[in-house]
């Protein structure tokens, strides 16, 4: 048996608010959602103002990076596993509407375990990156020394 590490909804709050004023400082206007280490929505906000398709794009990042293991971002770069010579070219083909390989989504670690994952869409690259990683920074704060959460942008687990 294995124990394991669980997102709850008092993590996730925690998150949401630190992501949401990392989106103000950043002056965007982001949908930011976080889901759980099978990819269900724990919390999801869209700022007033955000673009209307941005929950069904920010899920789609949350639930790559979750299911993955990795920063979205991380497939589309030189060499990556979505590139056209990847071994996973077409990936996001295979899951239509769910599947996101662009920046904006980053899986939750926690003591090496991937407990879940946030997904930012609305601004652009560098907004949606400063914005993900706040609400990942802002876990670590509040988990304290007892739990070691990667707080990076480029996370593959």
């Amino acid at each position: 048996m294995k124990s394991v590490l669980k997102l709850e909804l008092e993590e996730a709050k925690v998150m949401m608010e630190a992501a949401k004023q990392a989106a103000v400082d950043a002056k965007a206007l982001e949908t930011i959602c976080i889901v759980d280490d099978g990819g269900y929505v724990v919390a999801l906000e869209r700022m007033n103002g955000g673009r209307i398709t941005g929950p069904e794009i920010a899920i789609a990042k949350a639930f790559t990076a979750s299911g993955h293991k990795r920063s979205t971002h991380l497939f589309n770069q030189p060499g990556g596993p979505a590139t056209t010579t990847g071994e996973a070219f077409g990936i996001h083909a295979m899951l239509p509407g769910k599947f996101a390989i662009f920046v904006g989504g980053f899986p939750i670690v926690v003591n090496g375990e991937v407990v879940g994952g946030v997904g930012i869409s609305g601004g652009n690259g560098e907004q949606d990156t400063a914005v993900g990683v706040a609400a990942l920074k802002a876990l670590q704060s509040y988990l304290g020394n007892e739990y070691d959460v990667i707080t990076v942008a480029d996370i593959k687990k």
